[in-house]
């Protein structure tokens, strides 16, 4: 009782703690020096330089090569965990991990063709992994997958409209509804998988799966943008950006001078913190509460964003898609979400979110403090004391007289092994004015 107690009030000290860490997010002062901004400044210039030389565009990329590369052996070892394992004498490539993944993951909704749809619209072998929701690596691919699955349909996303068609009838495995669901997850991703690389008849480098929620392009069926001497919309514009190699691959590698530049601005900061301003590690664990730490990352991301969009606007010589295909998307993403955080922490938005994370943090490890005690109890000897207890409680209400009170004060703590605190009577010791008459418990 007395560590449950000990326990409840380390939680409430936590919830207390609550408008604590709102108040310190929203008043902790941005402290930046020239020198944080010299840092910030030349990590996302590094880091636009590697996006400018060797990010680049799709099938022109250096980095974008090796990528490739990681992302096959990732399929082939995947693959190999499902049970490929080809004949010997023949060869253990990408196309063949690939080919055994199409058959051991079918699904109902890998439609390829405008003949596939009835020609209700235009879609090819290039841009069907785009037009289909349930292909995209997401959370809304997982719910359109898992739906079509259900109800043997499937969804496109076209020329700013949502398509949905019936297929052939599409029986999951699993005997009741969670072992359903279990069973079409695993369809999606191992079917994710097995066209991450490319489909198994591609030739050259292949068309991939799309950047999560880049398919959301498909609905922005408005605008007029240059290609050649075309004006398209920009769900059109975004379908032939994917068609040249703009897929989930290709973002992998536009995450690594993001990576790049984020890394080098938290470590030198991290570095700082520790040795010039004299601060803990706890108090340089960096997070949004360091008001001088997001700036620092809002000049390096703004930085990166500025140099991927002017090399864009350059190389591009006013066509929209080779400016789309070296703009920086995942740089961008990585910006946008930085300043509109910040606009939630200045309008207060954030500060609740931020401070009662921290507050259940501290919560979840007192409970788990707590749980780990009551692991410890001996339930055997509880439930023993808690029967001892209700006895005891049966008795003092049953007795009748203050001798009888007495005696089964007496035998109880004789039973719980608690000797008495005075010797003799309680009535000669009540008299007993001398200093040395002390109650004293064992």
């Amino acid at each position: 009782m007395l560590e449950y107690l000990k326990i409840q009030g380390s939680i409430m000290k936590a919830i207390e703690k609550t408008e604590e860490n709102k108040s310190v997010l929203l008043n902790n002062r941005n402290t930046c020096d020239k020198y944080d901004i010299l840092i910030a400044l030349s990590a996302g210039a590094i880091g636009g330089i590697i996006d400018i030389f060797l990010v680049g565009a799709p099938n022109q990329s250096l980095l974008g090569n090796w990528t490739d590369k990681q992302v096959e052996n990732v399929v082939m070892k995947f693959a190999k965990h499902q049970g490929w394992n080809p004949k010997e004498g023949k060869e253990k490539s990408v196309a063949s991990a690939i080919g055994f993944l199409e058959k051991k993951f079918k699904i109902n909704y890998d439609q390829r063709s405008s003949t596939d749809v009835n020609n209700l619209f235009k879609m090819g072998t290039k841009n069907h992994h785009m037009k289909s929701l349930a292909h995209s690596p997401s959370i809304l691919g997982l719910f359109f997958s898992i739906l079509n699955q259900f109800t043997s349909t499937s969804t496109f996303l076209s020329d700013g409209k949502l398509i949905t068609i019936k297929t052939e009838t599409f029986e999951l495995e699993g005997g009741n509804l969670p072992a359903k669901i279990f069973c079409g997850f695993t369809n999606w991703f191992g079917h994710l998988m097995s066209d991450v690389a490319g489909s198994s008849g591609s030739q050259n480098r292949g068309t991939g799966i799309v950047i999560p929620f880049f398919e959301l392009f498909g609905l922005c069926d408005f605008g007029k943008f240059q290609i050649n001497k075309d004006r398209q919309n920009l769900a059109t514009l975004a379908t032939r950006v994917f068609q040249e190699g703009y897929d989930f691959r290709h973002g992998i590698t536009m995450s690594i001078p993001v990576f790049i530049t984020e890394l080098i601005i938290k470590l030198t900061w991290y570095i700082k913190q520790i040795y010039c301003n004299k601060k803990s590690i706890k108090e340089c664990f960096p997070s949004s509460k360091h008001q001088d730490l997001r700036f620092m990352l809002l000049v390096g991301h703004g930085t990166l964003c500025v140099m991927d969009s002017i090399d864009a606007g350059i190389k591009s010589n006013g066509n929209a898609l080779t400016f789309c295909l070296r703009l920086n998307l995942i740089a961008w993403y990585r910006l946008f979400y930085l300043v509109i955080k910040e606009i939630c922490i200045q309008l207060g938005l954030a500060a609740d979110f931020e401070a009662y994370i921290e507050s259940w943090k501290c919560i979840n490890e007192e409970l788990e403090r707590y749980y780990s005690e009551l692991e410890k109890i001996d339930l055997e000897r509880y439930n023993k004391e808690v029967e001892q207890y209700q006895q005891l409680f049966l008795n003092i209400k049953n007795s009748k007289t203050e001798k009888e009170l007495n005696s089964i004060l007496h035998k109880n703590l004789e039973l719980l092994g608690i000797g008495n605190p005075y010797e003799g009577s309680f009535d000669s010791f009540m008299n007993d004015q001398s200093e040395k008459n002390r109650l004293r418990f064992k």
